[in-house]
This record gives C-alpha cells, sequence and structure tokens, in this order.
C-alpha cells in the first residue's frame, strides 16, 4: 500500500496523512476487485502501465465536498476589495480570477453570481476554473446541480439564476459563459498559464499536501498572481502561505492575502497606488440586499439539562476513559457543532487515541475561534513532531501574541 501512496503523492501531491491512509487503502481494495486481484504487486504493476487505471484511483480519492457561497465572507471581502480597490484603478479593462481546484464548478460560479450581484458588467471579469478530476470538471461543464450544492437559508441567488429541470437546478447561461473550465494540476510543471490573474481562490488544497508539495503549489500561484493581486485560502491555510510570501490582509474569516511587500511597492510607484485594507470589524456590506452575504451570527442555544457538559468531557478524559470521552464529546458537538472548545476537546481525545483525524478537529477549532489559544499551541506541538519547524513557530508566535494582548487588557 506504501507504494501506491507513494506513486500517488507524485502524481497529485496527495499526503495520505491528510485523508488517512484507511481512505486510500479502501479505494485500492474497490479498484483491486474491480480488476479481479489479489495482490497488491499485481495492482502495482497496473498502475504503474495503465495511465487508465491511474485516472480511475486519482477519481476515487479526490475529495469534492463544495457548496455555493461556501465560506460567504471570502465571496463579501472579494467584492468589497473589487469596489473599493480595482474598479476605482481600472476604469476598463477585464479582472482576472483563477478557482483552483474548481471541484464541480461552485466556486466559480459563485464568484460570477457575486461579481454580477455586486454591478459589475460580465464583459468586465474573466474566471478560469481548474481541477485534476475529469469527472468533476464535466459536471461543471454541465452545470446542475441537487440540493446538496445549496445550504444555508440564504438562497434567493438561487431563484435568480436557476430553473428548475427534471435532472435538477440548471445554472443560467449568463454565469456559465463567464467560466472557462481546463484539467490541470496546481504542482504540474505544464500548469498552463492563460494570464497572470487579479485574484486567486486555492481554498482547502494545501491542506492536503506535505509540506515539500505545499511549497511548490504556493510557488506557483506566487507567480500566476499580478503583483497587487489577492489570493483566497482555506482557514487551517494562512499559516502555510504566511510563511511563503504572501501577508494577511486583516478581513476577519476572509483568509485573504497577497504578496509579501505589495503595499510597499505601491507606494514606491511600482504598479496601481493599493489601499491598505482595514483590520477588525465586521465587513461593509457592499451587497447588502443580496443573499448570498453570511448571515449574522445566531443567537446561543440554550443549554438543555439533559445535555452533556464539556467538564464531564473533560473528566472522563483526564480519567482516561477516552472511549466515552469522545462519544460524549461528539454528542454535545451534534447540538453545540459552533464550539470551539468541544472542538479542541475531541482533537485532545483523538490524538491521544493515535488518530491523525484530530489535526481536523484542531482546525475546525481555529475555524470558529482563530484565537484558541490552547488549539495554536497544540498545532504548534503537531507541527514540531512532524518536522515542520516554520509552521510551529507561526502557530506558537500566534499563541504568543494572543497572551501578551490579554495580559496587556489585564
Amino acid at each position: 500500500m506504501n507504494r501506491i501512496e507513494q506513486r500517488l503523492r507524485d502524481a497529485m501531491g496527495l499526503d495520505a496523512n491528510s485523508i488517512g491512509s484507511s481512505a486510500i487503502q479502501r479505494s485500492i481494495r474497490l479498484r483491486m476487485k474491480a480488476h479481479c486481484l489479489q495482490q497488491i504487486e499485481d495492482y502495482v504493476v497496473l498502475f504503474d502501465k495503465s495511465a487508465a487505471e491511474r485516472e480511475e484511483l486519482i477519481e476515487s480519492v479526490v475529495i469534492a465536498e463544495t457548496w455555493f457561497f461556501r465560506d460567504a465572507e471570502s465571496f463579501c471581502a472579494l467584492v468589497r476589495l473589487v469596489k473599493e480597490q480595482w474598479l476605482p484603478e481600472n476604469p476598463t479593462g477585464q479582472l482576472r480570477l483563477l478557482s483552483v481546484p474548481c471541484s464541480t464548478g461552485e466556486e466559480p460560479y459563485s464568484l460570477a453570481i457575486a461579481l454580477l450581484e455586486a454591478g459589475l458588467p460580465p464583459e468586465r471579469f474573466r474566471i478560469d476554473a481548474a481541477d485534476i478530476s475529469e469527472r468533476a470538471l464535466a459536471k461543471a461543464r454541465e452545470a446542475v446541480y441537487g440540493k446538496n450544492s445549496f445550504r444555508g437559508k440564504n438562497l434567493g441567488f438561487r431563484d435568480r439564476y436557476f430553473h428548475t429541470t427534471a435532472e435538477g437546478l440548471v445554472l443560467d447561461s449568463t454565469i456559465r459563459k463567464r467560466v472557462a473550465f481546463f484539467r490541470s494540476n496546481i504542482i504540474s510543471r505544464d500548469f498552463p498559464v492563460r494570464a497572470l490573474y487579479d485574484v486567486i481562490f486555492c481554498r482547502n488544497l494545501l491542506i492536503y499536501f506535505d509540506r515539500p508539495t505545499q511549497s511548490r503549489a504556493i510557488g506557483q500561484l506566487h507567480r500566476l498572481l499580478v503583483p497587487n493581486g489577492w489570493l483566497f485560502v482555506g482557514p487551517a491555510e494562512q499559516p502555510l502561505i504566511n510563511d511563503l510570501g504572501f501577508e494577511s490582509l486583516g478581513i476577519p474569516l476572509a483568509f485573504a492575502s497577497r504578496k509579501c511587500g505589495a503595499l510597499e511597492d505601491a507606494r514606491q510607484g511600482g504598479f496601481a497606488k493599493m489601499r491598505p485594507v482595514r483590520a477588525g470589524g465586521a465587513l461593509t456590506p457592499v451587497v447588502a440586499a443580496r443573499d448570498f452575504v453570511a448571515e449574522p451570527p445566531a443567537s446561543p442555544k440554550p443549554v438543555r439539562k439533559d445535555m452533556p457538559d464539556l467538564e464531564k468531557v473533560r473528566s472522563l478524559a483526564d480519567a482516561g476513559n477516552l472511549k466515552d470521552a469522545g462519544e460524549l464529546c461528539e454528542t454535545y458537538l451534534r447540538q453545540h457543532a459552533d464550539s470551539p472548545q468541544a472542538w479542541y476537546f475531541l482533537g485532545l481525545i483523538r490524538e491521544a487515541g493515535g488518530d491523525r483525524g484530530a489535526i481536523e478537529c484542531y482546525r475546525k477549532a481555529l475555524y470558529l475561534d482563530p484565537e484558541h489559544y490552547e488549539t495554536l499551541l497544540q498545532m504548534a506541538l503537531l507541527a514540531e513532531r512532524d518536522g515542520n519547524a516554520s509552521s510551529a513557530r507561526t502557530f506558537r508566535n500566534r499563541a504568543e501574541r494572543l497572551k501578551n494582548k490579554t495580559l496587556r487588557i489585564a
């Protein structure tokens, strides 16, 4: 199995630990069964000589979890940046955007809808969208979606841009024409440079790579982005790009960055003047009347008397009863999925049990609360354990800044 995992790493950059070796092994066993193979050595031979089989296995391990306006704050931030900075400096010309990986198309189509809703004429922007999965691209080009692609309560855009058919909800051609799909992998040496981009969305991809592959991918993104462009990543990926040539724009929950030194270069006249982005506070509601804007935080849910207490979870874990502690914590999260402390506890429990899925729990805790001190320290420890000194230093620095800020307030 290790030989196939290494070949997948070489072919697509996938770090087996990111999704778990068991998931990859399950896919391999299914492929072996499809070819009536009993020995892994026979499948290795098949994998090496058959391009079609390599594609089949890659397709089986690709994760395609996406929906329209996933993490809406990123789209709100993009609209604000375009209206406040790009348009004043570019009264003519076309905004170029890249979505990679684009999966089944929900993200690039969301970008197009957001820009149209904000008043940008369709001829003023163009979106390229790339993915390694040909099946995902085929569905993206077809642009027919089921209910799983629409989540949350703010779905007014669905009525404006989709029509119902027997096959599903079909996207309006006005949106489809703004997106050009192509197959490629961001780490490929022959990734087609169709343009230098003003905006790149590369969210929740880097977390599936090992450190050398992450560096390669981030270097590629750096080359593809114009000097004063914006890069959007996933919540757990911000520390990675901060280590490798980017700096955060400081927009809450948007995870948007620019190249290091971009603002200073602008002041020196190297390119069109950029204005610093205000850090902190809520996003300006540039499209306040539209439905894709993130919902306001819900009121805290009343604690039911029969709900488990996190202190009970802690007590069970401290006593070494990991199984009961984990089950109790998962029960709690079914009612309080927005609790960073609960996700932190579940991460500790899974880590103590040797489950590599612990890191996903920590990432969810930091997504809900980027200043969760204990989680920052735990992520630093995990990074050190994996030999990733740079990432460990980033997490420790964030924790130290938070600690110092707390002391100053006190």
